[in-house]
């Protein structure tokens, strides 16, 4: 097998290609790209048995067909040679491929093709999306989703589409968000399924770098699958039963305050750098305004006041910084809704248009 490409083309498939390779793994081909020069042209795969992706090559061309495993190792080769051809040369049987670029020759050590794992088949037509709402939905809702593998469903997204359009919905059991996107050719049907944060993100990735107009997904049974600009992206579902989301989130309010976003999302930074983990940033309401603020026992207190329409009787209500300014990053617009119940019941933040919305659980504070 002998495979040529203008180094900038094949450095960018092999980087993004390998970002479905394993890095912790005791299956050595895991760890490895799949570099296939068939009928259908020049290809590289990578896969952790989770996610996959499948990245075409289209400026390569082939003398002669074959396929070989080659290291992670080989982005970082091609990437470091002059503008210019490269070629990567296999002969069938051998433990190493070699790659050519100016002056430069390198030898890797490759695996045989055959140890790679046969990637899901592909599925069928699914339904195409705009890329941009789709993308901004992912970047809102998948940062609520769980880190915590002991809890497997909450590390997902419930990923719904139907004739309502796009729903996301994550939650770490801290927060939930929520996002709804109308399609303009919404199926008649109804699918969902619960899709790794991991998976999204790295679709939302795709988009970008691609400058994909449009996005495919299809849910299966086991598997979700996307294509975007011919990047083919491929991750098994998560099983389980995902948080009835429609029973946490509240509908009415003691208090519906309405803050200048970008207002509240300046004060929060500079609060914010005081706030630990073990220090929430209180928001103190009382007539006409809120004080917001911190107490941190190491590094000292701060505190700033915004004008608000506020009425009633005081309230005051304790949050993680970084999750509440997650929430107020993420709605849309320049009016940002929080609503209110007690100091110890979930804040609700929403945009004008109500797609978006960011359940926020409260922290004790300390009398």
């Amino acid at each position: 097998m002998r495979v040529e490409c203008p180094s900038s083309v094949l450095a960018a498939a092999l980087a993004s290609a390998g970002r479905a390779a394993s890095t912790k793994t005791t299956i050595p081909v895991l760890s490895h790209l799949l570099l296939d020069a068939g009928e259908g042209g020049v290809t590289i795969s990578a896969t952790d048995m989770e996610l996959s992706l499948r990245v075409p090559v289209p400026e390569a061309t082939s003398s002669e067909g074959g396929a070989v495993a080659l290291p992670r190792l080989a982005a970082d080769v091609v990437r470091s040679l002059p503008e210019g051809m490269v070629s990567i040369e296999y002969r069938e049987g051998e433990a190493a491929a070699t790659i050519e670029g100016g002056q430069s020759r390198f030898s890797l050590n490759v695996l045989p093709s055959g140890d790679f794992p046969e990637l899901p088949p592909d599925a069928g037509s699914g339904v195409t999306m705009p890329s941009d709402p789709v993308v901004q939905a992912i970047e809102r809702v998948a940062k609520a989703a769980s880190r915590d593998e002991t809890r497997p469903v909450l590390t997902g997204v419930l990923t719904k589409i139907g004739p309502d359009g796009l729903m996301l919905v994550a939650t770490d059991s801290y927060r939930l968000a929520v996002e709804e996107a109308s399609l303009e050719t919404a199926p008649s049907g109804q699918s969902e399924a619960i899709v790794p944060a991991r998976a999204l993100w790295e679709l939302a990735r795709l988009a970008g770098s691609e400058r994909a107009e449009e996005i495919e997904l299809v849910l299966g049974d086991a598997v979700a699958l996307a294509r975007v600009g011919g990047v083919r992206l491929t991750s098994r579902l998560i099983d389980g039963q995902f948080p009835d989301h429609t029973q946490l989130l509240p509908t009415e309010f003691a208090h519906d305050v309405i803050f200048e976003r970008s207002e509240l999302l300046a004060v929060l930074a500079r609060i914010g750098v005081l706030a630990q983990r073990s220090s929430p940033v209180k928001l103190a309401f009382t007539e006409g305004q809120v004080t917001i603020s911190t107490v941190s026992e190491t590094l000292g207190e701060g505190r700033e006041s915004v004008p608000v329409a506020f009425s009633g009787e005081d309230l005051e209500v304790g949050f993680n910084v970084e999750f509440l300014r997650a929430g107020v990053e993420s709605v849309a617009g320049d009016e940002l809704r929080l609503g209110l119940i007690s100091p110890l019941r979930p804040g609700l933040m929403r945009g004008e248009d109500e797609r978006y919305r960011y359940l926020l659980m409260p922290i004790r504070l300390n009398a």
